[in-house]
């Protein structure tokens, strides 16, 4: 066990049960992470695997939108952290590869590093915007599908996945969207991210025409419907994130926490229900640094 009482998994062990589960054909459940807490609390949970949004990371990182304006930088760092605090294994969102096909190598390159499961690569241009947003642009096929060939030449460990996603849907319709996903399949991805299907039939003729293993990403309120565990299974979904659903709800929370105390200048008497202070407490390592402060008492002084 680790000091915070993480498990002692390696990321390649991390790695070979991401991809031993993908491989199974059971539907993996990703909830999104976006910050520290939200990556603890999940972690605790018994997930088979968490994803790491990108919309949630820059929103609760910089606080900016998810349009293009976090480096590769940025991100990074957020991966090495989230990794770092969670044994959950983690897929990690990067965005277009921030550049070209050196950008891409490097940025396989330090996600590994940093502790990620896998990646996600999407065929936007440059600046990006998150996937439910109108007015997004795809670069070529073809550049896209030579990202995905960087991506798997440069990967030191084979088990670390790469999932390559185009957002030519709502642009450029449905049969746009599955040719390339068809294109980026031969270019070596392992599993393929068709953004923002636009209806249950949709998503049906998605699962009826690639054997790749297939992402669902359920955005609540974005342009693809939520559907159940089993509906998602049956379509033959592989994966299915839920990038947004703990920040929007950490934002109503938090948003209903400050309107009591702006209107009464107190939270006594509050009806929004808060975590237990002594387990929150616990889950951010307070247990641990009392039984080190225990251990040295007699070397301090």
């Amino acid at each position: 066990m680790t000091r915070q009482g993480l498990n002692t998994l390696s990321n390649a062990e991390r790695r070979a049960q991401l991809r031993a589960r993908i491989q199974r054909g059971k539907l993996t459940i990703a909830p999104g992470v976006f910050e520290m807490i939200s990556a603890k609390i999940a972690d605790s949970m018994g997930f088979d695997a968490l994803y790491m949004t990108g919309y949630g990371t820059v929103a609760s990182y910089l606080g900016l939108p998810d349009a293009g304006l976090a480096t590769y930088t940025d991100m990074v760092n957020r991966v090495g952290q989230f990794a770092s605090i969670t044994s959950t294994p983690m897929i990690c969102d990067g965005d277009t590869g921030y550049g070209g096909l050196l950008n891409v190598m490097h940025t396989v390159r330090g996600y590994e590093a940093a502790g990620a499961c896998a990646i996600q690569l999407e065929d936007q241009q440059f600046p990006k915007k998150c996937g439910h947003m109108l007015g997004r642009k795809v670069v070529s096929a073809e550049e896209m599908a030579a990202k995905i060939r960087v991506a798997v030449e440069t990967r030191s460990d084979p088990n670390f996945l790469i999932i390559a996603r185009t957002d030519a849907r709502t642009t450029h319709g449905l049969d746009e969207a599955m040719r390339r996903a068809e294109v980026y399949a031969r270019a070596g991805a392992d599993l393929l991210f068709i953004e923002s299907p636009e209806s249950e039939e949709e998503m049906r003729t998605l699962g009826r025409s690639f054997d790749l293993p297939l992402v669902a990403n359920m955005v609540d309120g974005g342009r693809t419907p939520v559907l159940t565990y089993d509906m998602l299974q049956e379509i033959g979904y592989s994966l299915a994130i839920f990038p947004a659903s703990a920040f929007l709800a950490t934002g109503a929370a938090v948003r209903s926490v400050y309107e009591k105390l702006r209107a009464d200048g107190s939270t006594a008497g509050m009806t929004q229900p808060l975590y237990p202070f002594p387990e929150f407490s616990q889950m951010m390592g307070f247990d641990w640094v009392a039984a080190f402060d225990k251990a040295h008492a007699d070397s301090e002084g």
